[in-house]
């Protein structure tokens, strides 16, 4: 059996996104890891259930739109939107996006891409 253990990102400024990231999934750092004398951290669910997060100090460009990015599952999304914004994340205009999205379209402090999935959204019904 095979399956998710950790969804690396490459990030440049490892203390900052170490940071961000646990601030906004509410992870911890793997013990021993430190961001400050370091290139690699490994962020798991406090509450142990659900894929890790490694953070990956390497340089990279940022790819728009990105090959691969996270969505995040919620049940308050506009508190949940606006909380990761407080943190540093900034909303992401899509021309694409329809109007009644689940979704909203956020980047980290270093451009990568996220997006927090209305978990209580259904599509509108026909009479």
């Amino acid at each position: 059996m095979i399956r998710v253990g950790s969804i690396v990102i490459r990030v440049d400024d490892l203390e900052r996104q170490t940071e961000f990231w646990e601030q906004a999934l509410d992870y911890v750092r793997r013990p021993g890891d430190d961001p400050a004398n370091g290139d690699f951290v490994l962020l798991r669910p406090r509450n142990g259930s659900g894929p890790n997060i490694s953070l990956d100090k390497a340089r990279s460009t940022v790819q728009i739109p990105p090959r691969i990015h996270l969505d995040l599952y919620s049940e308050d999304q506009a508190a949940d939107v606006e909380r990761l914004k407080g943190l540093g994340a900034t909303e992401v205009q899509w021309d694409k996006r329809p109007a009644d999205a689940d979704y909203v379209i956020l980047a980290d402090l270093e451009g990568n891409r996220f997006c927090v999935v209305d978990i209580g959204w259904s599509p509108p019904q026909d009479k």
